[in-house]
Protein backbone atom coordinates (compact mmCIF):
# COMPACT_ATOMS: atom_id res chain seq x y z
CA UNK A 1 0.00 0.00 0.00
CA UNK A 2 1.39 3.38 -0.99
CA UNK A 3 1.69 5.65 2.01
CA UNK A 4 3.52 9.26 2.91
CA UNK A 5 6.72 8.51 4.88
CA UNK A 6 8.06 12.13 5.07
CA UNK A 7 6.98 15.65 3.43
CA UNK A 8 9.81 18.39 4.24
CA UNK A 9 8.95 21.94 2.94
CA UNK A 10 8.91 20.57 -0.49
CA UNK A 11 9.25 16.98 -0.81
CA UNK A 12 6.80 13.81 -0.33
CA UNK A 13 8.48 10.75 -0.62
CA UNK A 14 5.99 7.59 -1.16
CA UNK A 15 6.51 3.88 -0.86
CA UNK A 16 5.37 0.51 -2.51
CA UNK A 17 5.60 2.47 -6.50
CA UNK A 18 6.10 -0.18 -9.26
CA UNK A 19 8.42 1.01 -11.98
CA UNK A 20 5.76 1.57 -14.98
CA UNK A 21 4.20 3.96 -12.23
CA UNK A 22 7.27 5.93 -12.07
CA UNK A 23 7.89 5.70 -16.09
CA UNK A 24 4.25 7.07 -16.14
CA UNK A 25 4.83 10.03 -14.03
CA UNK A 26 7.71 11.08 -15.81
CA UNK A 27 5.73 10.84 -18.82
CA UNK A 28 2.60 12.85 -17.20
CA UNK A 29 5.00 15.70 -15.98
CA UNK A 30 7.48 15.71 -18.86
CA UNK A 31 6.08 19.57 -19.53
CA UNK A 32 6.30 20.49 -15.79
CA UNK A 33 10.01 21.44 -14.49
CA UNK A 34 8.68 22.23 -11.43
CA UNK A 35 8.33 18.49 -10.31
CA UNK A 36 11.46 16.26 -9.86
CA UNK A 37 11.06 12.64 -9.84
CA UNK A 38 14.13 10.29 -7.91
CA UNK A 39 12.69 6.52 -7.72
CA UNK A 40 14.92 4.19 -6.16
CA UNK A 41 13.37 -0.03 -5.75
CA UNK A 42 10.01 1.44 -5.21
CA UNK A 43 10.71 4.38 -3.37
CA UNK A 44 9.91 7.90 -5.16
CA UNK A 45 10.28 11.56 -4.18
CA UNK A 46 8.72 14.32 -5.40
CA UNK A 47 10.40 17.25 -5.90
CA UNK A 48 9.34 21.00 -5.90
CA UNK A 49 12.43 23.28 -6.51
CA UNK A 50 12.96 26.59 -4.49
CA UNK A 51 14.30 29.65 -6.01
CA UNK A 52 17.56 29.26 -4.72
CA UNK A 53 17.51 26.02 -5.86
CA UNK A 54 17.40 26.88 -9.14
CA UNK A 55 19.41 30.09 -9.13
CA UNK A 56 22.33 27.51 -7.70
CA UNK A 57 22.37 24.96 -10.34
CA UNK A 58 22.00 27.84 -13.06
CA UNK A 59 25.12 29.39 -11.77
CA UNK A 60 27.22 26.23 -11.34
CA UNK A 61 26.38 25.00 -14.88
CA UNK A 62 27.36 28.17 -16.61
CA UNK A 63 30.79 27.87 -14.23
CA UNK A 64 30.84 24.23 -16.60
CA UNK A 65 30.10 25.51 -19.61
CA UNK A 66 32.92 28.65 -19.11
CA UNK A 67 35.75 26.41 -18.25
CA UNK A 68 35.10 24.17 -21.04
CA UNK A 69 34.68 27.27 -23.49
CA UNK A 70 38.14 28.69 -22.37
CA UNK A 71 39.90 25.43 -22.00
CA UNK A 72 38.90 24.33 -25.89
CA UNK A 73 37.10 21.21 -24.28
CA UNK A 74 33.71 19.95 -26.27
CA UNK A 75 30.76 19.80 -23.79
CA UNK A 76 27.36 17.86 -24.60
CA UNK A 77 24.93 19.27 -21.83
CA UNK A 78 21.73 16.75 -20.86
CA UNK A 79 20.62 19.24 -18.42
CA UNK A 80 17.99 17.62 -15.86
CA UNK A 81 17.41 14.75 -17.88
CA UNK A 82 16.35 11.42 -16.36
CA UNK A 83 18.75 9.13 -15.58
CA UNK A 84 17.44 5.48 -15.20
CA UNK A 85 17.80 1.92 -15.40
CA UNK A 86 15.01 -0.47 -14.84
CA UNK A 87 17.51 -3.39 -14.21
CA UNK A 88 18.66 -1.40 -11.02
CA UNK A 89 15.02 -0.05 -10.83
CA UNK A 90 16.78 3.20 -10.18
CA UNK A 91 16.03 6.92 -11.66
CA UNK A 92 16.80 10.39 -10.90
CA UNK A 93 17.00 13.65 -12.31
CA UNK A 94 19.97 16.08 -11.93
CA UNK A 95 19.99 19.40 -11.58
CA UNK A 96 22.68 19.81 -14.42
CA UNK A 97 24.49 16.94 -16.06
CA UNK A 98 27.14 16.84 -18.65
CA UNK A 99 29.40 14.33 -20.83
CA UNK A 100 33.14 15.88 -21.64
CA UNK A 101 35.04 13.46 -21.27
CA UNK A 102 32.59 10.91 -23.43
CA UNK A 103 31.22 14.06 -25.15
CA UNK A 104 32.70 12.05 -28.44
CA UNK A 105 30.71 8.85 -27.61
CA UNK A 106 27.58 10.75 -27.20
CA UNK A 107 27.94 13.28 -30.42
CA UNK A 108 24.62 14.28 -32.07
CA UNK A 109 22.30 11.60 -30.24
CA UNK A 110 18.67 12.66 -28.71
CA UNK A 111 17.91 9.50 -27.49
CA UNK A 112 19.47 7.42 -25.06
CA UNK A 113 19.54 3.88 -23.73
CA UNK A 114 21.75 4.22 -20.03
CA UNK A 115 22.33 0.39 -20.53
CA UNK A 116 24.30 1.02 -23.29
CA UNK A 117 25.38 4.69 -23.63
CA UNK A 118 27.51 5.68 -21.41
CA UNK A 119 26.39 7.54 -18.26
CA UNK A 120 27.35 11.32 -17.92
CA UNK A 121 30.79 12.54 -16.40
CA UNK A 122 29.55 15.23 -14.18
CA UNK A 123 25.90 15.81 -12.46
CA UNK A 124 25.39 18.79 -10.25
CA UNK A 125 23.54 18.24 -6.91
CA UNK A 126 21.54 21.44 -5.14
CA UNK A 127 20.92 19.98 -1.97
CA UNK A 128 19.64 22.89 0.47
CA UNK A 129 16.49 21.44 1.96
CA UNK A 130 18.51 17.78 2.38
CA UNK A 131 16.79 14.74 0.35
CA UNK A 132 14.75 11.74 1.62
CA UNK A 133 16.88 9.39 -0.37
CA UNK A 134 20.07 8.54 -0.91
CA UNK A 135 21.26 10.06 -4.19
CA UNK A 136 24.74 9.57 -4.29
CA UNK A 137 23.93 5.83 -4.17
CA UNK A 138 21.80 6.59 -7.24
CA UNK A 139 24.10 8.26 -9.08
CA UNK A 140 27.00 5.54 -8.21
CA UNK A 141 24.77 2.52 -9.54
CA UNK A 142 24.28 4.26 -12.13
CA UNK A 143 27.52 4.95 -13.13
CA UNK A 144 28.13 8.87 -12.69
CA UNK A 145 31.74 9.47 -12.26
CA UNK A 146 31.81 13.01 -10.76
CA UNK A 147 29.01 14.86 -8.54
CA UNK A 148 29.46 18.35 -7.66
CA UNK A 149 26.40 18.85 -4.18
CA UNK A 150 25.94 22.32 -2.78
CA UNK A 151 23.99 22.30 0.07
CA UNK A 152 23.65 26.24 0.21
CA UNK A 153 26.79 26.67 2.00
CA UNK A 154 29.21 24.35 1.40
CA UNK A 155 30.50 22.70 -1.96
CA UNK A 156 31.24 18.95 -2.13
CA UNK A 157 33.43 17.10 -5.25
CA UNK A 158 32.87 13.57 -4.68
CA UNK A 159 34.59 11.01 -7.16
CA UNK A 160 33.21 7.87 -8.44
CA UNK A 161 35.95 4.79 -7.77
CA UNK A 162 35.48 1.19 -6.92
CA UNK A 163 31.60 1.66 -7.37
CA UNK A 164 31.75 4.62 -4.52
CA UNK A 165 31.94 8.11 -4.33
CA UNK A 166 35.18 9.38 -2.53
CA UNK A 167 35.35 13.31 -1.46
CA UNK A 168 38.19 15.27 -3.30
CA UNK A 169 39.38 18.99 -3.21
CA UNK A 170 39.39 19.04 -6.80
CA UNK A 171 37.29 18.02 -9.84
CA UNK A 172 39.03 14.67 -11.70
CA UNK A 173 37.08 15.93 -15.01
CA UNK A 174 37.82 19.33 -14.86
CA UNK A 175 41.00 19.70 -12.57
CA UNK A 176 41.73 22.57 -12.92
CA UNK A 177 39.02 23.58 -10.81
CA UNK A 178 39.17 22.87 -6.98
CA UNK A 179 36.42 22.86 -4.36
CA UNK A 180 38.22 26.46 -2.97
CA UNK A 181 38.05 28.09 -6.40
CA UNK A 182 34.12 26.93 -7.52
CA UNK A 183 32.83 28.07 -4.00
CA UNK A 184 34.56 31.37 -3.83
CA UNK A 185 32.86 32.42 -7.62
CA UNK A 186 29.76 30.78 -6.48
CA UNK A 187 28.95 32.69 -3.14
CA UNK A 188 30.25 35.67 -4.39
CA UNK A 189 27.11 35.60 -6.43
CA UNK A 190 25.45 38.59 -4.26
CA UNK A 191 28.07 40.68 -4.86
CA UNK A 192 28.12 41.62 -8.20
CA UNK A 193 25.78 40.54 -11.62
CA UNK A 194 26.38 37.46 -12.66
CA UNK A 195 27.65 38.27 -16.41
CA UNK A 196 30.48 40.30 -14.28
CA UNK A 197 31.53 37.65 -12.21
CA UNK A 198 31.88 35.20 -14.69
CA UNK A 199 33.59 37.53 -17.08
CA UNK A 200 36.12 37.25 -13.82
CA UNK A 201 36.22 33.74 -13.47
CA UNK A 202 36.85 33.48 -17.57
CA UNK A 203 39.44 36.33 -16.82
CA UNK A 204 40.96 34.08 -13.78
CA UNK A 205 40.80 30.88 -16.40
CA UNK A 206 42.88 32.57 -18.87
CA UNK A 207 45.53 33.52 -17.01
CA UNK A 208 46.49 30.52 -15.51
Amino acid sequence: MTKTLFKPENRTVLTGIRWETYQALLLDLAENPSQKLTYDQGALEIMTPLPEHEINKDFLGRLVQTTTEVLGLEISSLGSTTLSREDLQKGIEPDECYYITNEALVRGKIQFDFNIDPPPDLAIEIDITSSSLDRLTIYAALGIGEIWRFDGENLFIYCLQNGSYQEQEKSNVLPILSKSVILNFLTRRGEKGENSLLREFREWLQNL
